[in-house]
């Protein structure tokens, strides 16, 4: 169960758990790119683990019809079907999940997935604070939004994260405030949160922190309160709790008369503050990356796992029936292209490999796979809009000097303007100017933060992006002294 890369341990029974279960799991990781499969190898005891490389997955759901996955990743949705028929196996595996669709969505910050009734793919657009469907002509179709949301714009004012389905129809959403401002939940971490009812366009429960993975399952509507390391149900207005675990409770699956809930380890800081964390200290315990299985009557957690390398958060879990040792296609290896399925061809057809490749140069990036770290390519210069002091807590460790401090004991006195320097896709350099007025004259200026990544120092960036910003504000922007003698900005 050990490789250089990847420590796990599991309670000693869980093997045998999933064999009178007749299950496997599966997990998405986005902290790592990667989709986990948990099934049982043939000798007794031993778990079988598998991988699969994808760019930031999260949201995860099975669908029993087709015996498919959708997995919400960056900036597309994936559909994986299982091409093996049954009593066929590949490799070992008795499930073999394709990437048999994909849709480009752009990225949304998606979070969970599902389909509904009708047979629409839905899911939870967070940076757009709406539940959204497919649209062959946009980006995203959006079908609902809390009521408090009154603009959609890409600003995660309330951090929408997960829908649960009652009789096939959407009916429950979680969300971590009911604020209407750039990533204003961040304020509201403790107990901000909410469970919105979608008929009745209302909020059904208040008081949460940080709820996430609400599950309609045996007529209760369950749900994890992650802030407080609680799975529960609700109980009119009131969330019930049934078992407490030691970690961020993100991923909620059933199987039975047991839950399945993931476990994170907590970021300082998107997670500081919380009631989890007080409770960890008082017992003198730190945040665990894994799974828990707990009993529904008891609320005890009868077996585990758990991540003590490499992984450290988890997004979503899902339980596959039937299922002994699931595998997946992977975006990067030749048989995602040598590997086809056709009616009246028993099993999979193995087609011959490519001899020579008509194309010149190197390969074209795969879409699906998580880019490369930014090295070496063309900078990409790009207008950062709608900053705020709370919207730019994320960038805090790519502004100098640091903007944290100054929000602190400075409000800002009117508008900021962002510029980026990026390759494939990752920041490698940032500068910030803000720029108010009274209206009696001329507005004044001042760059207040500029930061170039220590490995791309010395290519000009810096000046690039004081030109592109005093191009943005439509006028002088001075250099100020302490830029110019500091090596962060050369």
């Amino acid at each position: 169960m050990t490789n250089p890369q990847l420590d796990i341990q599991a309670s000693e029974g869980l093997w045998q758990w999933l064999a009178e279960q007749d299950i496997s799991l599966a997990l998405t990781t986005y902290q790592t790119n990667r989709l986990f499969f948990i099934g049982r190898a043939q000798e007794p005891g031993r778990l079988a683990l598998h991988e699969r490389l994808f760019d930031k997955p999260m949201g995860l759901c099975w669908l029993p019809e087709r015996d498919a996955l959708l997995m919400a990743c960056r900036y597309q949705l994936w559909q994986l079907t299982n091409r093996l028929p049954p009593g066929h196996q590949h490799e070992g595996g008795d499930r073999l999940y394709v990437p048999a669709q994909s849709w480009i969505t752009g990225d949304l910050n998606v979070h969970d997935v599902a389909l509904d009734g009708q047979g629409r793919l839905l899911f939870v657009n967070t940076d757009f604070s709406c539940l959204a469907t497919l649209d062959p002509d946009f980006s995203f179709r959006p079908i609902w939004q809390p009521p408090f949301i009154k603009k959609l714009v890409a600003e995660d004012r309330c951090h929408l994260n997960g829908l649960a389905l009652q009789a096939g129809e959407p009916t429950w959403m979680t969300a971590c405030s009911q604020t209407d401002s750039p990533a204003g939940w961040r304020h509201q971490r403790q107990e901000g949160g909410v469970v919105l009812h979608l008929p009745s366009n209302s909020i059904a429960a208040t008081g949460l922190s940080m709820p996430h993975s609400p599950r309609w399952y045996r007529d209760r509507l369950w749900l994890l309160n992650s802030g407080s390391g609680e799975l529960g149900w609700l109980d009119g207005e009131r969330f019930e709790p049934v078992a407490y675990s030691p970690g961020f409770v993100r991923g909620l699956a059933f199987q039975g008369d047991y839950a399945i809930v993931g476990l994170s380890q907590l970021r300082a800081a998107s997670f500081g503050g919380l009631a989890l964390e007080q409770r960890l200290a008082a017992d003198g315990q730190r945040a665990q990356c894994g799974l828990a299985i707990i009993a529904l009557d008891s609320g005890t957690v009868v077996h585990w796992l758990r991540f003590n390398s490499l992984i450290e958060e988890l997004f979503d879990v899902v339980s596959l029936p039937g299922c002994r040792q699931p595998r997946a296609l992977g975006l990067q290896e030749d048989d995602i292209e040598r590997l086809v399925t056709f009616p009246g061809h028993p099993g999979l057809m193995i087609t011959k490999p490519t001899v020579k490749r008509p194309a010149h140069g190197a390969r074209a990036p795969v879409a699906g796979l998580p880019r490369a770290a930014a090295r070496d390519g063309p900078i990409h210069y790009q207008r950062v809009y709608h900053l705020t002091p709370d919207n730019l807590r994320p960038y805090d460790p790519l502004t100098w000097p640091r903007l944290s401090p100054r929000w602190a004991n400075q409000p800002p006195r009117g508008e900021l303007f962002g510029l980026s320097a990026a390759i494939n896709g990752e920041m490698i350099g940032f500068a910030i100017a803000e720029r108010w007025g009274d209206g009696a004259g001329p507005p004044q200026v001042e760059l207040i933060s500029l930061f170039v990544l220590l490995a791309q120092r010395g290519r000009g960036i810096a000046k690039r992006l004081m030109h592109e910003l005093q191009r943005e504000l439509g006028q002088p922007l001075p250099w100020p002294a302490r830029h110019t003698a500091s090596s962060k900005f050369a």
